[in-house]
């Protein structure tokens, strides 16, 4: 069963940002749904619908992994789970 998990990326714009998110995602065998990315005046913007169904680790695991990824260059990367993004915007 999916696990759908919604992943931001946001922060200067630089080389390597997609190509460390996604093997960082590979190495927890966590599969890219969908993505979309855009820059804006510099700004590095990226929303990814991932399913953390087979991934090896917790999600706090996953999440502090992919903080620490973000941290390495220079770019805040935060999780959270859909359903729980989903009731947020049911008003």
């Amino acid at each position: 069963m999916m696990q759908k998990v919604l992943i931001s990326v946001t922060g200067q714009d630089r080389v390597g940002i997609i190509a460390k998110v996604s093997t960082t995602l590979c190495e927890n065998n966590i599969n890219i749904l969908e993505i979309s990315q855009t820059i804006l005046d510099g700004c590095f913007t990226m929303l990814m619908v991932v399913d953390i169904a087979g991934a090896q680790e917790s999600f706090q695991q996953i999440a502090a992994r992919l903080a620490d990824a973000g941290k390495e260059i220079g770019v805040m990367v935060t999780i959270q789970r859909m359903e729980l993004f989903a009731a947020m915007h049911r008003i």
